[in-house]
């Protein structure tokens, strides 16, 4: 038995292993991070502050080392990562927010320029919740939420909260940025595919209306979100989607030569066989998005979020160079590919500044 065969087993549905670890979401904290000697971490009792911790307080307390798989809501995991720091557990013990009638939820906030935050149930916290600052024996990097961060193993990443800054004990549970802003499950667990919450999903009297749009401003001043819209066999009144948020998107078959997709976010969109020649992709968020067989002669990506992004499924992967849809596109810097989709772009020669 190989060794990724052994893994099997460790792998939630619709994961990829890699052994990378993609930068996810914004790559850095706000300015208040600039001087991290002088960050303190903030205890909250729904509002009002009941303590804090600098980072000496902190990496003075009892720490322990945790190895987990991490598995990203995009579709990529990691395993056997290793980290390091203290345990929830640990960490609240000492806290009077415990001990008030009522609490049961706690939530996360970040030093991030779109206040990222995030919450869980007070259980969770308490049962498999972590404060870590170090990975694989060194400090976190600063895109990956130096000087601490949380940890939730059990749970898809954007669970485990970068750059954190605050945690607040609730008697009510408050929905974070994700959950609030784009659909994203209130409990993450990648075994049950908890991705997105289907309460969001848009409905088919509206996907009907959209697919019949000349014009999309609305959508874009509202930051509206389209989830899990059908779009198979779409062919856009205009060729300007620049701007939507477009998730989870089933796009087969649809004819999309020449559309601007410029700054749209088209996480988990399903492209399969779409004709996509000459589409433009600029500051395109693509994480978790399937081109398989997508025609994409003359399709430009540049500066794309492209974590766990797939132009082929090897068991698919039959056809020569010369028969690739993929051929004659062009991609230059690109974030986040895993390993075996950089080496097929790499063989087509359609990767540039890499």
């Amino acid at each position: 038995m190989n060794r990724d065969s052994a893994f099997t087993n460790r792998l939630p549905p619709g994961q990829v292993w890699t052994r990378r670890f993609p930068v996810v979401g914004e790559k850095a904290s706000n300015a208040s991070m600039a001087q991290p000697e002088h960050w303190r971490l903030e205890f909250w009792l729904e509002q009002s502050l009941i303590g804090s911790l600098g980072h000496a307080e902190l990496a003075s307390m009892p720490r322990e080392k945790v190895v987990c798989d991490i598995h990203c809501v995009t579709g990529w995991s990691l395993r056997d990562a290793c980290f390091e720091g203290i345990r929830l557990s640990t960490l609240f013990r000492a806290l009077p927010g415990l001990s008030s009638p009522g609490i049961r939820f706690v939530r996360y906030v970040a030093a991030s320029d779109r206040e990222h935050d995030t919450s869980t149930s007070l259980s969770l916290a308490l049962k498999e919740g972590w404060l870590v600052d170090r990975k694989d024996g060194k400090p976190l990097s600063p895109e990956h939420g130096f000087p601490w961060r949380t940890l939730f193993p059990s749970r898809y990443f954007y669970k485990s909260l970068k750059w954190i800054t605050q945690i607040q004990f609730l008697r009510e549970d408050r929905p974070g940025y994700w959950e609030r802003n784009t659909g994203y499950h209130s409990q993450g667990r990648p075994w049950r595919e908890e991705r997105l919450d289907a309460i969001r999903f848009t409905s088919s009297k509206e996907c009907e209306t959209f697919r019949a749009l000349s014009d999309f401003q609305d959508y874009r001043k509202s930051q509206t979100v389209i989830v899990k819209a059908n779009l198979r066999n779409w062919r856009p009144v205009t060729r300007n989607l620049s701007g939507l948020q477009l998730k989870l998107c089933d796009f087969s078959h649809a004819d999309l030569r020449h559309v601007d997709f410029s700054d749209a976010n088209l996480t988990f969109g399903r492209f399969y066989r779409a004709d996509l020649r000459g589409a433009r992709f600029h500051r395109t968020d693509l994480e978790g998005s399937d081109f398989t067989e997508a025609l994409l002669e003359g399709a430009v990506f540049c500066d794309n979020a492209l974590s766990a992004a797939k132009f082929f499924t090897p068991s698919k992967h039959t056809r020569s160079a010369q028969e690739n849809p993929h051929a004659g596109m062009t991609l230059s810097n690109p974030q986040g590919l895993l390993e075996d989709q950089e080496a097929y772009l790499q063989s087509l020669g359609v990767l540039k500044d890499l």
